[in-house]
């Protein structure tokens, strides 16, 4: 009994400590085209896959210009084709093991910034125990709670992301609201110191008429 527990309590630390899930993320800048490959060690593994469009290198530019993106298996066989989106978040399963790429496209004539995250689900301590009927329970619990975990921070991260380009939407909103304010207040005043000079060279050639 006490080999046992001591055996259930070496599962669990290592199942805890142990980093199984598999996650990529990055933040560019793209021009044109960028790609980027990610290795899914095993077939049948679910792969989350989000992305934001965060900012336009452009001060003024702040309208909903998205990006494509194309997902393609280690075959070449095509998983995912996304059009036109500032943000998305998706989820699929690999039917191959090996390396998939994920090919981004701006037709902006602006340089975007993009905050990408991959997270490949994966518990690979459960493959080495799968067949010991007495841990089979707990692992499935351990798993779940572990796969729960990660979709949380994908999400919060994904969320984080959004925030910040709304953020940054806001901010270049603003600013555009001050300068067009600061532009049509210098045109009033210009209107009005020329509506000013106008009367009184109208009132001056008046006066000089009356006088003769």
């Amino acid at each position: 009994m006490g080999i046992r527990l001591k055996e259930l309590y070496a599962v669990l630390l290592l199942a805890l400590l142990s980093s199984p899930q598999a996650v990529f993320g990055i933040r560019f800048v793209i021009d044109r085209e960028e790609c980027f490959s990610h290795d899914v060690k095993y077939e049948g593994d679910t792969v989350h896959v989000s992305f934001v469009v965060i900012k336009a290198d452009s001060s003024w530019h702040y309208t909903n210009d998205g990006v494509d993106l194309v997902v393609k298996g280690p075959n070449g066989d095509q998983i995912q084709d996304i059009r036109d989106k500032i943000s998305d978040k998706f989820e699929f399963m690999a039917h191959q093991r090996g390396v998939h790429s994920f090919c981004f496209t701006n037709k902006s004539p602006y340089h975007e910034t993009i905050d990408f995250d991959v997270h490949v689900g994966h518990f690979s301590y459960y493959d080495e125990h799968a067949k010991d009927e007495h841990f089979k329970p707990l692992l499935d619990q351990i798993w779940k709670l572990e796969e729960a975990l990660y979709n949380i921070q994908f999400e919060q991260h994904w969320l984080e992301a959004q925030t910040e380009r709304q953020a940054i939407v806001n901010e270049a909103m603003g600013r555009r609201a001050i300068h067009k304010a600061f532009y049509e207040s210098a045109a009033l005043i210009v209107a009005s110191i020329l509506q000013v000079y106008l009367l009184r060279r109208l009132f001056e050639r008046k006066l000089g008429m009356s006088r003769v």
